[in-house]
């Protein structure tokens, strides 16, 4: 009985946890598409890793613009 209401207590978590993994894939494969970084788009794609690789890529591989 103790086990189910574990599990029931980490329902929440699990959503909350999806639907983060769903906005930061969403995100990075939004710009690696538009910067034609089609490697970082596949491995994105394929992996799911709870949005650490969605955002290891925002935060350190994608290519920055330059202001004019």
């Amino acid at each position: 009985m103790a086990f189910e209401n574990v599990i029931i207590a980490l329902i929440p978590l699990f959503i909350i946890l999806a639907v983060f993994e769903a906005i930061m894939k969403g995100i990075a494969m939004w710009k690696c598409g538009r910067q034609n970084q089609i490697v970082w788009y596949i491995v994105i794609f394929i992996f799911n890793t709870a949005g650490i690789l969605p955002l290891i890529y925002l935060l350190f591989f994608q290519s920055k613009k330059k202001k004019h």
